[in-house]
């Protein structure tokens, strides 16, 4: 069983998690709290695996309750605000639930919760681009409409920028459409793996199949090397 609490100032939210918890059954609801102080005050006197908190609540918001804490167990991010999403995946936040929060979206990501805390994974190997990706991080969550996908690192072939977009080709039929910039996804991937070649691309190095004057063969795709870019990249293959 998976000890849990949920923390959330409004009373409709409250009773709804709890019923969601109640028909999950390796699910333990041990409290139920209406503020930050409420919930600070159980999480130091004993250890809890798994945290539900909304972020936006009066005095102490869901960020500064886990951020305040000595240890940090697993959590999900409940709330009626999208603009968090970014803050909340930094702190390695399992998921981010918007309400109104449907039950599918709700179990789902409790299986995801389950399969961390069962198989003792360390929780920051389930982020979304937030920092350097290492041997210890060979995979990513990457927000999609409305879902988190499961990326693995080197599965991804090669990064397309679309203005506000970025488009992520990986081994899998279908790429994976995010809102990031290129700019974001270069800083925080391995520099060791990947590497920018063009201002709209970044390609993963393992995959490149061939490379042709101006331009790198990855598949069937012709990715253009910019040239201010090219010194580098040549200097990189050339080893």
């Amino acid at each position: 069983m998976i000890s849990c609490i949920i923390i959330d100032d409004e009373p409709l939210a409250l009773e709804l998690l709890e019923d969601f918890i109640s028909n999950i059954s390796f699910l333990n609801l041990v409290a139920s709290c209406s503020n930050g102080f409420e919930a600070t005050n159980i999480l130091h006197e004993q250890k809890i695996d798994l945290i539900f908190t909304d972020i936006e609540m009066p005095n102490f918001s869901g960020i500064d309750i886990i951020k305040s804490l000595e240890y940090t167990p697993h959590f999900i991010f409940t709330t009626a605000y999208s603009q968090y999403a970014v803050e909340g995946f930094n702190l390695n936040a399992i998921d981010y639930l918007v309400k109104p929060i449907p039950y599918h979206r709700f179990l789902k990501a409790a299986k995801r919760a389950h399969g961390l805390i069962t198989d003792k994974q360390p929780v920051n190997t389930t982020t979304i681009i937030n920092k350097p990706v290492t041997n210890l991080e060979p995979f990513i969550f990457v927000k999609s409409e409305y879902e988190n996908i499961k990326v693995n690192i080197n599965d991804i072939k090669y990064i397309e920028g679309l203005k506000d977009y970025i488009k992520i080709h990986t081994k899998a039929a279908k790429p994976i459409l995010t809102l990031n910039s290129l700019k974001n996804f270069e800083e925080k991937l391995s520099q060791e793996n990947f590497i920018r070649v063009h201002k709209s691309y970044i390609v993963s190095i393992n995959h490149i199949q061939s490379v042709q004057r101006n331009r790198i063969i990855i598949d069937d795709k012709w990715i253009p090397i910019g040239i201010s870019y090219k010194n580098d990249f040549i200097k990189r293959i050339d080893g």
